[in-house]
Parts: structure tokens; sequence; C-alpha cells
């Protein structure tokens, strides 16, 4: 077990996306998001467990030595570039939250018909000729999301916006029941956010020693 205050630093942020989860599912609508907030959600979800494991691990001494406490905000800023990179690698896509692929396809699929007639559906996948998109619904049931992917290198970006656009449009009059999941992030959400600020409250010299093993220069 890490002393509170790396504890604290790995699951405050898991924590908050975990109870950001709960009241996603808690609402009687689907959000609709694009794949670059949901994949920059997911990597301030986990900065902190990054912080105290591979940042932490692999500080360079030699710059440790020279920086200070500065290491800290490029290393951080070294994190953030590597989340830049996934994102930018990664092919487009539009996340729904709070809805199931049942619930989703009828509105995607009048959505679609509206935005290019001439789209071609085949299963789960679709094609739009007029927008240059291809893809298909790639749904996680345990979160009770469903994901637009891309199919395919050839994809208009620009066909991808209209597209969210849209599907957030379609979906703004739908009502959810809220996802029976819900509780369950709330309770795990909340109960790491307590217990991290318990450990931190009762810590004292524990804290204290963390703290200046952390900062060259306590």
């Amino acid at each position: 077990m890490p002393d509170p205050l790396r504890f604290a630093i790995a699951v405050v942020p898991l924590a908050a996306y975990l109870l950001v989860l709960g009241v996603l599912n808690a609402r009687r609508r689907p959000l609709v998001t694009s794949g670059t907030s949901d994949l920059t959600a997911l990597g301030l979800a986990v900065s902190g467990l990054a912080f105290i494991g591979p940042i932490e691990q692999f500080r360079p001494d030699a710059a440790t030595g020279s920086l200070g406490n500065s290491i800290w905000l490029l290393l951080l800023a070294f994190y953030g570039l590597w989340v830049a990179l996934a994102i930018m690698l990664q092919r487009p896509r539009v996340v729904v939250y709070n809805c199931t692929v049942e619930q989703l396809r009828p509105a995607l699929s009048e959505t679609i018909s509206a935005l290019d007639p001439t789209a071609r559906w085949a299963g789960d996948s679709v094609t739009l000729p007029g927008l240059g998109v291809q893809l298909h619904l790639d749904p996680f049931e345990f979160m009770r999301q469903v994901a637009i992917v891309s199919s395919g290198p050839e994809q208009n970006l620009e066909g991808w916006h209209k597209l969210q656009r849209a599907v957030a449009r379609a979906l703004r009059t739908t009502t959810m029941t809220p996802s029976p999941r819900a509780p369950g992030f709330f309770i795990v959400g909340g109960g790491l956010l307590v217990w991290s600020v318990l450990r931190l409250a009762s810590g004292g010299e524990e804290v204290a020693t963390a703290l200046n093993e952390l900062l060259i220069y306590g």
C-alpha cells in the first residue's frame, strides 16, 4: 500500500472520473462526445497512477539535480504529449454515453439517411460516400455506451464533425432510463475519494515524509 500522499495522487483523478461516469449513467438522456474528449478524460483519470508509477520511478537523476522541482512540470508535460499523440493517432470516432446499440440505431439510421441518402448499411457497419465516412458500431455494454468508430484509413474529418453534431441533435429529445450501474460508479468513486481524504487527514508525519521525498527542495 503506498503512503497516503501517493495514494491520494493516484486515486483522486480516478475517483473524479468514476463520479462523472456515475452522473452520466444516472442521466435520463444520452451524451454525445468526440473520441478526443473521451480519450482526454481517460488520460486525466489515469494521470495520478502515471505520476506515482512510471513518471516518478523513471525520473532522471541528472535532470532532477539540474532542474530541481521543475522536473515535475517537464515530466507532466511529457505525459501530456503522450496523451496528445494517442489522440492524434486514434481513428475518428464518436462516443455516446448512457445508450445501447438498440436505442442508438433508429436515431442513427434516421440521421445518416438525412445526411447522405446514398448511405449503405451492412449489419452494424455503414458507408456514407457523400460525407467520405465509413463507420461501424462498437458497443461497450458494461458501461452502457456505444462508440461510432471509423472503418478504414480514408476518412473525411469534416464529415465526422457533421455526423457528431447531427447525432447529438437527433438524441437531444431521447429519454433513457438511468443505468443500474450508476450507483456502483458513485459508490466506488466516492469510496476512493473519502478513503484518500481520511488517509491524508490521519497520515501526519507519513504525509510530510512523502512530500519531502517528492519535492527536491521541500
